[in-house]
């Protein structure tokens, strides 16, 4: 798969000394879904904003479609298709009007079978000639999306689509963003749902104070830094643990449960190895349940100061 976006180098500073970028390098692949995830202030919507050519490099390189953001911008820019967190509308204008104008920002001939076919998808077409004032948050969210999709670009930036969304919108979104996919645009997404990204996301990258930790395929990361957490209820109550248990870092809990967290990379002792030893120690276990992490638990432990 080729890449459609390139990040080199990437730093951005401001003359008050803040340093919000430290030296990006990203490649994001034509076609897929991209989560950027991080805390707040960690620099996402900053190199959104960058790659949008709304602020301007430090140090670095970026290129969309084989176009330099800076030298060839315009040609670069046609490419990026841009939903921020704020919704920026005209509050009296109406959808249809809203959508067909920002076609004609980049210079395109009016297409208005395109434009019905939009708002049709986000299921705006009843509401095309209302007022943006008299519609709803969410309805205006996909307005948004209509809008940044005007000019047909290959690349769609959605900064936190979802925030304020009720669930059963925010569903109705994510169709919608599956079906885009499905019809080859490339999404980069950054949301505080991360049960968002752990659902749609082909990859995902972590931002933290500026820098980015880690970047990798989803199912990946979840196989290779996910964990385990093991509870073995015992038959019989324990005072305290038998010392043949101590190399497995394990411990009791309320007498009557050894848990153990199990890290499949590190750990150099199994689950098996813990039963055995429990019955050499001829003690009976009753049940087994096992916990394992979320994208969330593994955001947590990467982002954690």
């Amino acid at each position: 798969m080729s890449d459609i976006i390139t990040i080199e180098n990437l730093s951005k500073s401001y003359a008050s000394g803040v340093h919000s970028l430290h030296d990006v390098s990203l490649s994001i692949r034509k076609g897929e879904l991209f989560a950027l995830l991080g805390p707040n202030g960690a620099g996402k919507t900053t190199l959104i904003s960058i790659i949008c050519g709304l602020t301007k490099i430090t140090h670095g390189h970026i290129q969309v479609g084989g176009y330099d953001i800076i030298h060839q911008y315009r040609e670069a820019r046609s490419k990026i298709g841009l939903v921020p967190q704020e919704i920026t509308i005209d509050i009296f204008d109406s959808p249809w009007k809203t959508v067909r104008f920002s076609r004609s920002l980049f210079g395109l001939p009016n297409n208005d079978d395109y434009i019905e076919e939009l708002l049709k998808s986000l299921s705006l077409w009843d509401k095309r000639n209302q007022k943006m004032i008299t519609l709803s948050g969410g309805m205006k969210r996909r307005v948004m999306i209509a809008k940044a999709l005007a000019h047909e670009p290959q690349v769609l930036f959605l900064d936190e689509p979802t925030a304020g969304v009720d669930v059963e919108l925010r569903q109705s979104m994510w169709e919608q963003i599956r079906t885009l996919k499905s019809n080859g645009v490339t999404i980069i997404l950054t949301t505080h749902y991360i049960e968002e990204a752990e659902e749609m996301a082909d990859r995902i990258g972590i931002l933290n104070n500026g820098q980015l930790v880690l970047v990798e395929d989803k199912q990946t990361l979840m196989q290779r830094m996910s964990t385990k957490q093991v509870s073995i209820e015992l038959k019989d109550p324990l005072a305290t643990l038998p010392n043949t248990l101590t190399p497995f870092h394990v411990s009791l809990h309320e007498h009557k449960f050894i848990k153990m967290r199990y890290d499949f990379e590190q750990e150099t002792h199994t689950i098996a190895d813990v039963l055995d030893t429990l019955k050499q120690n001829n003690l009976t276990y009753v049940d087994i349940q096992t916990e394992q992490d979320s994208l969330e638990d593994i955001f947590v432990r990467l982002t954690k100061s």
